[in-house]
């Protein structure tokens, strides 16, 4: 049940991108064929028995999330649906609590713990709710705020992930590593849910 909600999550996150950058299919299908990839190389436990590769995987979402950057137009871009992409941080924030209780993540990767993401989702439903209610746009100066303390939290648990994944640099989590991360579908958080919810962070301060 767990795997196929996230899966969901994973197809609805990019159904929003899809429709928050104008319908621009080359972003969207670059980033679906490199989870066809990632998939593939998880559901076959390529990751899990060789998490040194793991690394080039994400060093290739780098690149493929600053490609799809520079190929979108702020001028198509639709708040509402950028916006919702950050809501969909309240069920993964959701699963990962679920992953810690089944000791596939250790508890600072939690809202419970070190994770603050969750807030940035329930503030991002707000928010939608302005603007539908209100039929205005949220203040400049605090969308600009808003959308910096989004990138900082979700940075925080990026690198509390990464440091606390069975890797040669962990640092975190020694009795209760993340472990899930490396597995299908949880592999689709790292190179598709995070990238996109950062450029939805970095095409929203762009439009302003």
């Amino acid at each position: 049940m767990l795997q196929t909600t996230f899966i969901i999550l994973t197809l609805l996150t990019m159904f929003l991108l899809y429709r928050g950058t104008g319908k621009n299919k080359q972003v969207v299908f670059l980033i679906f064929f490199w989870q066809l990839i990632i998939g593939f190389l998880s559901f076959t436990e390529v990751f899990k028995n060789t998490p040194l590769l793991f690394p080039l995987a994400i060093v290739g979402t780098i690149i493929i999330t600053v490609f799809c950057v520079s190929k979108l137009a702020t001028e198509k871009l639709n708040t509402d649906y950028l916006l919702g992409i950050h809501m969909i941080r309240i069920p993964v924030e959701l699963c990962l609590y679920q992953l810690f209780l089944d000791a596939q993540i250790p508890k600072i990767m939690t809202f419970s713990g070190y994770n603050f993401d969750i807030l940035i989702g329930i503030s991002a439903l707000a928010l939608v709710l302005y603007r539908f209610l209100k039929k205005k746009d949220i203040s400049k100066r605090y969308f600009k705020t808003w959308n910096i303390i989004g990138i900082l939290f979700l940075s925080s648990i990026v690198i509390i992930a990464i440091l606390s994944a069975p890797l040669p640099i962990q640092q975190f989590a020694f009795d209760q590593p993340n472990i899930a991360l490396l597995e299908f579908p949880y592999s689709m958080l790292p190179t598709c849910i995070v990238p996109i919810v950062f450029i939805s962070h970095i095409m929203l301060l762009k439009k302003l």
